[in-house]
């Protein structure tokens, strides 16, 4: 009998840690609703504002649709939310316009996507991709 009830709290035990788990993730991944406006690539030997003189790449971050859309100031662009906590990548399968774009700015902004292994969202407003330990893009939060 004592066997019998050990085993049930220790079920509930882990039950109980992996809820916690799943709503903490929800909770970070909403910091993350809404739309961000590049303000920082890392990479190019191009200044960033004549990487980008007009417009910056925008990313959206649509929680409940576990979906990510934005622009590459060329191009539109959509893919799947893949994240759990701060790790997240951009390795599925993206829907991209095919519109002509001039210069390096998209291709330099596809690449640093493609390399983001986690985030981080600092004060509500400031959003940073990273490959390891690296800062690859910064976005600012758009009203």
């Amino acid at each position: 009998m004592k066997y019998f009830f050990a085993a049930i709290f220790t079920f509930f035990v882990f039950a109980g840690c992996n809820t916690t788990k799943s709503s903490t993730s929800t909770t970070e991944l909403s910091a993350l609703e809404g739309t961000w406006q590049l303000t920082y690539i890392t990479g190019p030997r191009i200044a960033f504002e004549e990487l980008y003189p007009d417009n910056k790449p925008t990313i959206t971050f649509e929680i409940k649709k576990k979906k990510v859309v934005g622009n590459t100031t060329c191009n539109s662009f959509s893919l799947p939310l893949t994240a759990e906590g701060k790790k997240m990548n951009f390795d599925e399968p993206m829907t991209l316009t095919k519109m002509f774009c001039r210069g390096e700015a998209e291709t330099i902004f596809l690449q640093n996507l493609k390399k983001v292994d986690r985030y981080d969202v600092f004060a509500g407003y400031t959003l940073s991709f990273f490959m390891g330990d690296v800062a690859l893009m910064r976005f600012t939060k758009v009203k």
